[in-house]
C-alpha cells in the first residue's frame, strides 16, 4: 500500500534538493539541443536506477535498531543541509553532443550523463535515508522517482524561465531549511524514543 503522506513528502524534500543540482541544468542544456521527449527517456530511466538503488540501501538500514536508524538518518539530513547551504555555484559544464539525433544516441546520452554526475549524489543519499526513516520503500521510491522526473521535465522544458522567477539560492536555502528540520527531528526521535 502506498502513503500518500510519505510520498508527497518524500517528493517536496527531493524536488527541492534537486532543482539547484547541476543534473537540472544538464537536462536543459540537452533539452535545448536534442528532441525533449528523447532527453527525458534516458535521464528518466537513469534517475530510475539510481533510485531503486538507494531504496535498497535504505531498506538494509531497517534492520538496525530503530534509535541507531534515527539517529544516521538525523546526523546524515544534518550533513546534506550543510552541503546545500555551503554548495558553490557550479559553471555549466560542456555537455558532448551525440553524432547522430536518433532516440538510442540522445537518450544513450542522457542515461550516461545523469547516471554518472547522480552516483552518489545528495538526492541519492537523502532517498536511502527516507528509505530507512520511514521503512516503506515503495512510497519513498514513487515519490523520489517522481520529484526527480518532475526536476528533470522541467529542466528540459522550461528551466530558464523558471530561474529566471525564482532565485536559485532561494530554492537551495528552502531544500536545506527542510533537511534541517529533518534532521532534528529525527535525532530528537532517536534520543527521547
Amino acid at each position: 500500500m502506498i502513503s500518500i503522506t510519505v510520498t508527497a513528502l518524500v517528493f517536496g524534500v527531493v524536488f527541492l534538493a534537486e532543482l539547484p543540482d547541476k543534473t537540472a541544468l544538464a537536462g536543459l542544456v540537452l533539452g535545448t539541443r536534442y528532441r525533449a521527449s528523447y532527453v527525458f527517456a534516458g535521464i528518466a530511466a537513469a534517475f530510475a536506477l539510481h533510485v531503486t538503488l538507494a531504496v535498497a540501501a535504505g531498506s538494509v538500514l531497517t534492520l538496525l535498531p530503530q534509535q541507531i536508524v534515527r539517529a544516521l538518518t538525523g546526523v546524515l539530513f544534518l550533513g546534506g543541509a550543510a552541503v546545500l547551504l555551503l554548495k558553490k555555484d557550479e559553471d555549466d559544464e560542456e555537455v558532448r553532443r551525440p553524432e547522430d539525433q536518433s532516440f538510442w544516441k540522445v537518450a544513450g546520452a542522457g542515461f550516461m550523463l545523469i547516471l554518472v554526475a547522480e552516483f552518489g549524489d545528495l538526492t541519492q543519499i537523502m532517498t536511502a535515508n527516507l528509505a530507512a526513516r520511514y521503512d516503506d520503500p515503495l512510497s519513498v521510491g514513487l515519490g523520489a522517482v517522481l520529484a526527480l522526473w518532475a526536476v528533470a521535465g522541467l529542466g528540459i522544458v522550461g528551466g530558464k524561465a523558471l530561474m529566471k522567477r525564482v532565485p536559485l539560492t532561494l530554492i537551495t536555502r528552502i531544500a536545506a531549511l527542510l533537511m534541517l528540520l529533518l534532521g532534528v527531528w529525527s535525532l530528537w526521535e532517536a534520543i527521547t524514543g
